[in-house]
């Protein structure tokens, strides 16, 4: 066993066959992250650990040759534990394991390639579903809040696994010495009086009204329409923010804006807002795409993209009325 579950995970799950299914998968996924710990850790004494593999991703982002590994050893995982299908944002289409079976899993196998070379916190990405006999698309193309667990892992100065089966989030902290994930906060809770926000400035230029009335009327400080001052704080890793958030609250966006294929935002919905949004709910924060609920959204398509907003509630709905006052 490559975690210590707590007594209360996947509990909440009745049926028997997908709560015992959903722990075995937990596992497995938690013995591939602690191999991508590894190669991660090993940094540029890694072979090709920063270079380009030379290929694309299904939505024409280039792969670093970790991105391909770590996929890879996903995949071999999850063939030994009750799943169904996979989908990954490495590959252009949801590869079978074998019918049947009562789940399917999504993944972005390493969120944040980008920062590989810097030593930057980077992380690993997954939602997992009851599997659709038969039918591997229906899988995947539903509402995130018909997940039964859902998470991410984060390779950094400790790695851990932030995890939410539907009754609260959990923080889970790989012990080395036992080569197991131990729990560290049996229930994580976003603070409500947050005073930071994460965004890439240097889109400024290119953000719609209302993302730019928000972000000017926050820099204003206690000055300001907010009454309060903030910092601001951007890693560019969706892991590294979203675990800062649970940590101490604050706000996440990665609007939509008016450069060529950022029309729609830029983070998918499947692999990275549906689980990440999970967390973030089950930890007491919210979670939209500047209006709408992300767990409510159905995607139609396998690497659709989304604009993505989450973090303490209050900050998260403030964003909302901005974006309605500007219809």
């Amino acid at each position: 066993m490559n975690i210590d579950f707590s007594t209360k995970l996947a509990k909440n799950i009745e049926e028997v066959e997908i709560r015992t299914a959903v722990l075995d998968t937990v596992n497995a996924l938690c013995e591939s992250a602690r191999d991508i710990a590894k190669i991660c850790a090993k940094g540029p004494l890694e072979a090709a650990f920063g270079d380009v593999a030379g290929t694309e991703n299904s939505d024409g982002d280039s792969q670093k040759a970790l991105d391909v590994r770590s996929d890879e050893i996903i995949t071999a995982a999850l063939k030994t534990v009750p799943v169904a299908y996979y989908a990954s944002e490495e590959r252009d289409d949801i590869i079978t394991l074998e019918h049947g079976l009562p789940l399917a899993v999504a993944s972005d196998p390493l969120d944040g390639s980008s920062n590989i070379d810097t030593n930057v916190s980077i992380g690993t990405i997954f939602a997992i579903f009851p599997a659709v006999e038969n039918d591997p698309e229906a899988s995947f193309l539903r509402k995130g809040s018909e997940q039964v667990a859902g998470g991410f892992f984060v390779y950094g100065p400790q790695t851990s696994l932030v995890i939410t089966t539907g009754d609260g989030t959990e923080l889970y902290i790989l012990d080395w010495m036992s080569g197991k994930f131990k729990l560290a906060v049996p229930a994580m809770r976003i603070s409500e009086s947050a005073h930071e926000f994460a965004i890439n400035a240097s889109n400024f230029n290119h953000w719609h009204p209302p993302v730019r009335a928000y972000i000017e009327d926050a820099m204003k400080g206690a000055d300001g329409p907010m009454g309060k001052k903030q910092g601001m704080r951007w890693v560019g890793s969706l892991v590294a923010d979203a675990n800062r958030i649970l940590m101490r609250g604050g706000l996440f966006m990665y609007p939509a804006d008016d450069r060529k294929g950022y029309e729609a935002g830029r983070l998918r919905i499947l692999y990275e807002a549906h689980p990440v949004a999970f967390v973030i709910e089950q930890a007491g924060g919210k979670a939209s795409n500047g209006t709408d609920r992300i767990l409510d959204i159905k995607q139609d398509s396998l690497h659709e993209r989304v604009p993505f907003v989450f973090g303490s509630v209050d900050m998260v709905e403030q964003v909302g009325e901005y974006h309605i006052n500007a219809v």
